[in-house]
């Protein structure tokens, strides 16, 4: 089973929820299905796919690296992640809870967990690229 079999159900899900005009969605997997069998999709999965392989090659050096300065930055914005999560979750109500219990109810500032959880994710590899690597069976070992 190719790539392609494995990706093209999703995407024609989306575009069958995004695309309302059953014409029109009709019309945009063709033409999906034209590029496909054309090799369009094949050259650019390829090259998601080198883009891939070339940053895991960086992040290897990166970690091998014996400077906290090169090696520890992925660390360190773990560790802010980590912190932020706590503020939010855990600090937050209970200083509101605190706050009030003692009769001067105060609000603690708001983060933007949306921009939090996008960092969090792409650190945790929980993106889409971990999906193609789980899709051709590439074993990670936890170096990322």
């Amino acid at each position: 089973m190719s790539i392609w079999d494995t990706i093209a159900a999703p995407i024609i899900a989306i575009i069958n929820k995004v695309i309302p005009d059953r014409a029109a969605a009709a019309q945009a997997i063709a033409t999906l299905n034209e590029l496909q069998a054309q090799g369009a999709l094949q050259v650019e999965i390829a090259q998601i796919q080198a883009i891939t392989v070339n940053q895991t090659d960086v992040n290897k050096v990166e970690a091998a690296n014996s400077s906290m300065f090169v090696a520890g930055w992925r660390p360190a914005v773990g560790w802010v992640c980590a912190a932020s999560l706590a503020l939010i979750y855990i600090v937050g109500p209970f200083f509101v809870w605190l706050t009030a219990l003692f009769g001067h109810p105060t609000s603690f500032p708001q983060l933007d967990v949306a921009q939090l959880m996008t960092l969090l994710f792409g650190l945790l590899g929980m993106g889409t690229l971990r999906t193609v690597d789980k899709i051709q069976g590439v074993a990670t070992t936890g170096t990322r």
